[in-house]
């Protein structure tokens, strides 16, 4: 039998419960409930600020639940005017379905699969592609009054812009998800952050009228920075979990730099730590906030979650080297692979003489601020010029082959930050 205070007090304590309706706690602690959360396909992949209906989802499975994702590849194809302040652009079937692939391969590193509880992925494709239009106005529109539809906070924010028919129809769509599920996986309840409760509501009252069945629904609130920004938004645009988008050391730092007043929060979030550990931190962070104990914890822990312990290890190299004073002989070689594809990169051909020409390397790794090997020799006789943390003097003008990195690297550096990698080819 599941806790039947675990889920809403987890949710409670770390702040990420805004509303549930009347009778969930009991109707958890009574039974083994199964959830689902609706997850957007319409981009190719999913971002940070999808983590907390993820991390929601991950809770209730660890209070004994059964959680489902629902990937809306038909709701996708109309578009959810919820938050927004104009029409979705229609992505194709296609996009749809490759993003739904996508988004499957990023929640197991949240969720288990596998075992009487195991988690499952649907996508609401499967029956509302195939729902006649009279059948859907029968069966399902005659139970909701546009009075109470033109109510709902999704929709009453657009009247004044405007919204079409395609959109403003969204709420009945994602109500009959809600029946659905429940006669073919018998789901009773949704979750979902605050802005989908009217889409909740309409659907628990769906389930009521059509099928005389008790539902519930739970929200989480929309996160925002402490600066009063959307949380998740950089100026380089989404943060995402998918590594070819973002990559494991970028998106290592976005976690890393996150602001001293957002960081416990962060943590009690998007981490698994427990009240001991996490008010640890907090109390380490407070009197210690130079170290940024709390930053590391959280970024290593979302990183490991996301991309693997691995990545993680590997995004902490790198940004010990370019914002810390780790020894650049110490960088592992997925380190310098990584730090390849963040900072300039050349690749030499293996010299003729047994050495690098100290000039060429820079010119050829650093064009566009060591321009010529004028400028080159200029900042070596000045001592601006360092090959693997070893500043040269104005009479290196070769680098020896035994200096080469695992890899065959050498780490460039001119000034304080301006850092490069080169690779010299095999001979």
């Amino acid at each position: 039998m599941p806790n039947p205070l675990h889920f809403l007090d987890e949710l409670a304590w770390r702040g990420m419960l805004q509303q549930h309706t009347d009778g969930a706690r009991d109707w958890l602690g009574a039974r083994e409930v199964s959830a689902y959360c609706g997850f957007d396909p319409t981009a190719p992949s999913l971002h940070v600020g999808n983590l907390v209906p993820v991390m929601g989802l991950l809770h209730f499975q660890r209070a004994g639940h059964r959680p489902i994702a629902l990937v809306g590849g038909g709701t996708g194809l109309i578009g959810d005017p919820s938050g927004k302040k104009s029409e979705r652009p229609l992505a194709s079937a296609e996009m749809i379905e490759a993003n739904a692939s996508a988004i499957r391969g990023q929640l197991e590193r949240f969720l288990d699969f596998e075992g009487p509880r195991g988690a499952r992925m649907l996508n609401n494709a499967e029956w509302l592609t195939k729902l006649g239009a009279i059948e859907f106005m029968r069966d399902v529109g005659k139970h909701f009054s546009i009075n109470v539809m033109l109510a709902r906070e999704s929709v009453r924010a657009r009247l004044e812009a405007g919204i079409s028919y395609t959109e403003f129809s969204y709420m009945l769509l994602q109500a009959y998800d809600f029946l659905e599920l429940f006669r073919r996986e018998g789901v009773t309840m949704q979750i979902g952050g605050s802005d989908q409760w009217g889409n909740i509501v309409s659907g628990i009252e769906l389930l009521r009228r059509a099928d005389g069945q008790e539902a519930h629904g739970v929200t989480f609130p929309l996160l925002t920075t402490a600066a009063g920004e959307k949380f998740g938004k950089t100026e380089a645009g989404a943060v995402w979990l998918d590594a070819n988008l973002t990559s494991p050391y970028r998106f290592y730092q976005f976690w890393i730099n996150a602001d001293d007043r957002d960081t416990a929060r962060y943590l009690r979030t998007f981490s698994l730590r427990g009240r001991d550990d996490l008010a640890q931190l907090e109390t380490a962070a407070s009197e210690h906030p130079e170290q940024r104990a709390a930053q590391r914890a959280l970024a290593h822990e979302v990183t490991a979650r996301v991309h693997g312990a691995d990545a993680a290890r590997t995004a902490e190299e790198v940004s010990g080297l370019l914002f810390g004073k780790a020894d650049p002989a110490s960088l592992s070689p997925g380190a310098l692979r990584a730090l390849a594809g963040e900072v300039p990169f050349a690749e030499l051909s293996p010299p003729d003489e047994g050495a690098l020409d100290t000039l060429e390397v820079f010119t050829r790794a650093l064009p566009s601020s060591v321009a010529s090997r004028g400028a080159a020799r200029r900042l070596l006789e000045q001592g601006g010029l360092s090959v693997n943390g070893t500043r040269l003097s104005g009479g290196d003008r070769t680098i020896a082959m035994d200096r080469l990195l695992p890899g065959r690297h050498l780490l460039l550096r001119k000034g304080a930050r301006e850092w490069a990698v080169v690779r010299v080819a095999d001979a």
